[in-house]
C-alpha cells in the first residue's frame, strides 16, 4: 500500500509533496541569509575601520564596498522573494519576472560601482605593490555581471513560459 509518492507513518499517509513543501528552497534560501549575514558583519568592520582608524588612501575603497553593499542586499531580498514564490508553486508569474528584472538592475549597477573604482584601485595596486588587489577588484566586478546575465535569461525563459501557458489557456 505504500507507494513512492506516499510515506506511511503512525497509520498516516502523508504525501511527499505536502512533507517536502517549503524544504526544496531551503538550502537556497540558507545560503542567501548566510551571505547576507557575512555581508552586513563586513559592512560593520568597514563602518567601524571608516569611522576609528586613518585609512588614507583606502578611504574611497571602502566607501565604494558600502555603497555596493546597498543593491547586494536589495538583490539578495528578491532572490527570497523568488525563492518564497517558487515555495508556492507561483514561480511562472509576472511577480517573479519583476524580481529577476530587479535583480539584473542590481548586479549590473553592483559591476558599474565596482568597475568604475579600479582606475583608483589600479593606482592604490601600484603604489603598495599588491597586484592581487587588482585580481579581486576584477572578480568583485565580473561576478555580478555574471549574475545579472544569468538572471536576464532566466526572465526571459520564465517570460516565454508565461506567454506559452497563457496561449495554452486562450485554445483550450
Amino acid at each position: 500500500m505504500n507507494n513512492n509518492n506516499n510515506i506511511l507513518t503512525n497509520d498516516n499517509i502523508i504525501s511527499y509533496d505536502s512533507l517536502m513543501k517549503g524544504r526544496s528552497t531551503l538550502f537556497l534560501k540558507t545560503v542567501v541569509f548566510l551571505f547576507a549575514v557575512a555581508v552586513f558583519v563586513l559592512c560593520i568592520f568597514l563602518i567601524r575601520a571608516l569611522l576609528t582608524q586613518p585609512v588614507g588612501g583606502y578611504f574611497p575603497i571602502l566607501l565604494g564596498m558600502l555603497a555596493a553593499a546597498v543593491p547586494f542586499f536589495a538583490g539578495a531580498r528578491e532572490t527570497l522573494k523568488i525563492l518564497h514564490l517558487i515555495d508556492h508553486k507561483k514561480a511562472f508569474t509576472t511577480l517573479s519576472l519583476h524580481s529577476l528584472r530587479r535583480i539584473t538592475y542590481y548586479g549590473v549597477v553592483i559591476s558599474l560601482l565596482y568597475g568604475g573604482g579600479m582606475p583608483y584601485i589600479y593606482r592604490v595596486a601600484q603604489r603598495d605593490d599588491a597586484p592581487g588587489v587588482i585580481l579581486l577588484g576584477l572578480i568583485f566586478t565580473f561576478v555580478p555581471m555574471i549574475a545579472a546575465i544569468f538572471a536576464a535569461l532566466l526572465q526571459r525563459l520564465i517570460q516565454n513560459a508565461i506567454d506559452l501557458k497563457s496561449e495554452n489557456d486562450l485554445t483550450v
